[in-house]
């Protein structure tokens, strides 16, 4: 019954394409044949095309799709995606594996001549090329080589076309190339040099709806166990033992080791030679936070001083200022650490930590009567703290200051008839010269 019907829908369709004949010769049918008759002929053989895939006639869809791709391959683009249908439909009917590998070869066949006759344009090029490497992780996922090679050729078209689902194809990519890793497919440093070769697609990158592609880029990345800091610094190493100084590749590994919160002696050395080659404020504030975690107070003091040299915002340069003058108090560097903080409060006067590092280079200045400048300034800075960590802290220290100044019995202090409540000049250490109200305890 199905097939009588089907004959009578093509026995109507070739007589309307009779009565119409004449309309055809138009140039709006060049594509489907040089005379009207070639046209008839296709037009018909194409709506045919149409009728088996609706009724589920694979074989005789395919060789009508033959047969137009044959005669007029430029004629529409929807003849490949019905070839599409029918060999996705053949596949999933296929009883024998090669009958699935030939059902698999035909449909790539159709891609390869819907990018040839359809894919001029950026755009079409890559959704194109993006379906195509979607079909293949479908139906022929066990060869990986291939796979990575189509969903490459589709990102690289996917970037020129601004393909709208080009970060989800990447994720697609990505997540298979992982795989690979672990199943010892691939070499880590392959995921890692694709890892640093996509990162900066998604620059300027921003999520839509639920799914945050970027995210889940990083993910894979981050729990594929490809980014070790064991792994980055074998691959590393090996880049630059020829040539050290490479800044394509210390760049690289900068940028993947710092994330991997790396902390061996090999990348700060690395790190130390890309900066050589291009200093900046945010490399030496780097460096000079991780030597000053390790300890390495001499060589967190350097980098800090060279970002101070480079950086011109005058809110980072007064952070940078904190920061030194505390690695300067760590050094016991007490002449370095006041110069430090009076630069900061010139800057800005209501700085906190200008009065905090200021009270603890009076402090050492070794002389009972600098104690009574430490309390005053570290009073200071506990009005202009914010943080009530840090208030606290700065209490404390003025009390332990307090608990320093001399008893109103010092021999030094009666003997020169000083009393409480008088103006003293204190004349040592970093406090020299700082005006201050003699105290007793």
């Amino acid at each position: 019954m199905k097939k009588m019907k089907f004959l009578l829908s093509a026995a109507l369709a070739l007589t309307g394409f009779v009565a119409v004949a004449q309309d055809l010769s138009g140039e709006a049918y060049a594509m489907w044949g040089e005379t009207v008759e070639e046209r008839q002929e296709n037009i018909l053989k194409n709506s045919l095309l149409k009728e088996s895939l609706q009724n589920r006639d694979y074989n005789a869809a395919a060789g009508f799709f033959n047969e137009l791709v044959a005669k007029v391959p430029s004629a529409a683009e929807s003849i490949y995606q019905r070839g599409e249908q029918i060999y996705i439909n053949k596949f999933s009917r296929a009883k024998t594996r090669a009958e699935q590998v030939q059902a698999f070869d035909s449909m790539m066949v159709v891609y390869d001549l819907r990018l040839q006759y359809f894919g001029q344009t950026p755009e079409s090029k890559a959704k194109i090329l993006d379906r195509r490497a979607r079909q293949y992780a479908k139906f022929n996922k066990k060869d990986r080589e291939g796979l990575r090679e189509a969903f490459q050729v589709a990102i690289a078209a996917d970037v020129e076309g601004s393909n709208p689902d080009l970060y989800e194809t990447i994720v697609h990519y990505f997540k298979g190339l992982c795989e690979d890793y672990e199943n010892d497919e691939v070499y880590p440093d392959v995921v890692i040099a694709e890892y640093d070769r996509l990162s900066p697609l998604f620059d300027g990158y921003t999520p839509s709806g639920d799914a945050d592609f970027r995210s889940q880029f990083e993910t894979l990345f981050g729990t594929s166990g490809v980014a070790s800091c064991e792994n980055l610094e074998t691959l590393f190493a090996k880049k630059l033992a020829g040539n050290p100084d490479d800044l394509d590749v210390l760049n690289q590994a900068v940028a993947l080791m710092s994330r991997a919160n790396c902390t061996s002696d090999f990348f700060f050395e690395v790190t130390e030679r890309q900066y050589k080659q291009a200093p900046s404020a945010n490399t030496a504030i780097y460096l000079a936070q991780a030597f000053q975690d390790k300890g390495d107070f001499a060589k967190a003091t350097d980098y800090l001083r060279e970002a101070l040299k480079v950086e011109t915002d005058e809110r980072s340069r007064e952070n940078l200022l904190v920061q030194l003058g505390m690695v300067e108090l760590a050094q016991s560097h007490v002449s370095a650490a006041r110069d430090v903080a009076n630069e900061l409060r010139e800057i800005n006067a209501e700085n906190g930590y200008s009065y905090f590092i200021l009270a603890q280079c009076y402090a050492a200045a070794g002389c009972q009567e600098a104690f009574w400048a430490a309390y005053d300034t570290m009073k200071q800075a506990e009005e202009r703290f914010d943080d009530a960590d840090l208030k606290d802290k700065a209490r404390s220290l003025a009390v332990a200051y307090a608990g320093r100044w001399p008893q109103a019995n010092d021999e030094k202090f009666f003997m020169e008839g000083i009393t409480a409540g008088s103006t003293y000049t204190i004349t040592c250490g970093a406090a020299s010269g700082v005006r201050t109200t003699v105290r007793f305890r």
